[in-house]
């Protein structure tokens, strides 16, 4: 089921009434980014800065009546880790004493339109000899369509080991929430794990269960890994685990790419709903 994922996508939206000489403002999104005004006379930067020690992919747009914009009014650019840039610059409009501008930031884990290695052969997201039926496949018309279009929902109990499908390092874990529903505003609630890969997208592990996972951020991963505990937590109907992998986009969205798995009888290029596959040993 699509999770509806609030939690990666995070949006700041502030309003600055500024006098051209003031001193500098800074607003920070949960320890995770920044946009710092910088001011130099009449002129305005605004600089975008990651706080994480992982890329993030920032939309950054400014409205003003009062500032004319240099360059394009919406941005949207990769962070590497730690990284500061410049991302707009604004010049206060002739005879204006102080400026009032509006700007919008949205953002998410990732590498912008990362190239993604499909050459890679993804393990299945539990044990090695399990197999478990695929509720939604790719492109099922329930909810995985347009940006979920690859993603896979698998059947499974409350408490099912989860394992890691690719390695990579662990950028985002919540694991403390114990409700799942089925209704407007339960994705919020939602525990999971996002999984960094070499290519710059993101393998995401949904629904799990509370007190489920057992990686940190920062830890590497090693491809079938005991990484957690499916649950049915979030906006869910039913106790399944979302996987998917995606490349971050615009506007703090992510778009979920095609991949292939490596069953215990083969390659999986397309896995529909319905089917069952064992998991492949090492």
């Amino acid at each position: 089921m699509r999770p509806i994922k609030p939690e990666l996508n995070k949006m700041l939206i502030v309003t600055l009434l500024l006098v051209a000489s003031g001193a500098a403002h800074s607003s920070c999104q949960d320890g995770w980014v920044c946009v710092d005004d910088v001011r130099t006379g009449d002129k305005l930067e605004l600089r975008a800065r990651n706080l994480q020690d992982f890329p993030l992919t920032y939309t950054l747009q400014v409205e003003s009546a009062s500032y004319s914009v240099e360059g394009p009014s919406t941005v949207t650019r990769t962070l590497r880790p730690q990284q500061a840039e410049t991302a707009v610059l604004m010049q206060l409009r002739d005879g204006m004493q102080v400026g009032d501008y509006d700007w919008k930031l949205e953002w998410a884990v990732g590498v912008y339109d990362a190239n993604h290695d499909d050459d890679h052969l993804y393990a299945f997201p539990y044990a090695p000899g399990c197999s478990f039926r695929i509720m939604q496949g790719f492109g099922s018309r329930f909810s995985h369509a347009g940006i979920e279009e690859y993603a896979l929902d698998f059947e499974m109990p409350v408490g099912t080991p989860v394992h890691a499908a690719r390695s990579g390092v662990v950028a985002r874990v919540q694991a403390g929430s114990s409700l799942g529903c089925f209704y407007a505003g339960c994705g919020r609630y939602a525990n999971f794990i996002v999984v960094l890969h070499s290519d710059g997208t993101t393998g995401e592990y949904y629904h799990l269960q509370q007190d489920g996972a057992f990686v940190a951020t920062g830890d590497s991963v090693a491809r079938g890994q005991l990484i957690g505990l499916s649950g049915n937590t979030g906006y869910t109907a039913s106790p399944h685990l979302h996987f998917a992998v995606y490349r971050a986009t615009n506007n703090g969205e992510t778009q979920s790419v095609p991949i292939r798995f490596q069953s215990a009888i083969g390659v999986i290029s397309r896995p529909r709903s319905g089917g069952i596959h064992q998991a492949a040993f090492p």
